[in-house]
């Protein structure tokens, strides 16, 4: 096979949910793997959780780590399911727009739950709590760790600090 040139990757098509079995298979070969997580946060009884996930499910990338180095081996190599083609041609991106995902990938990771989260002040929002579960308010601020609601309790406007988790936005 043709080497490819060292500012390109391939790009290969895992098994369900196998990517990080890929990734370490495929460095094992002497391949570079790179495989582009994405942070977000899970919402638990504790509160919300940040969770790194991939960025293109069932998608990573790769390059011969000497330019010697055959692609060939990675079709069969374990969480691997196919190197993705146009036409006959292995499909490959620029170093430059990895560079880009990486770059995206990091400022996310180190985003904040306030700055990634979709509750912004001035939005109604539904509580999550069972006692009150339906009843309706409005954001008043969004911080990391608590968000303002201003609700009607009793007739009267009250605003209260709930934990990210307990409330969603209405559609």
């Amino acid at each position: 096979m043709e080497s490819t040139p060292p500012d390109r990757w391939y790009l290969a098509y895992t098994k369900p949910r196998e990517e990080r079995i890929a990734e370490a298979n495929l460095q094992q070969q002497d391949f570079e793997a790179y495989l582009p997580l994405y942070k977000k946060f899970k919402k638990t009884e504790q509160g919300p959780v940040a969770l790194f996930e991939p960025m293109f499910p069932r998608y990573i990338l790769f390059r011969p780590s000497k330019p010697e180095q055959s692609i060939s081996a990675v079709r069969s190599t374990k969480g691997i399911a196919t190197i993705v083609r146009f036409g006959f041609e292995p499909a490959t991106l620029h170093d430059d727009l990895v560079q880009r995902i990486r770059q995206l990938e990091q400022d996310r990771n180190h985003a904040t739950l306030q700055e990634l989260s979709n509750l912004k002040a001035g939005q109604t929002v539904r509580l999550k709590h069972t006692a009150l579960g339906g009843v309706e308010g409005l954001i008043q601020s969004v911080s990391s760790k608590r968000v303002a609601v201003l609700l009607e309790i009793l007739g009267r406007p009250t605003v209260v600090q709930l934990e990210h988790h307990q409330v969603e936005v209405n559609n």
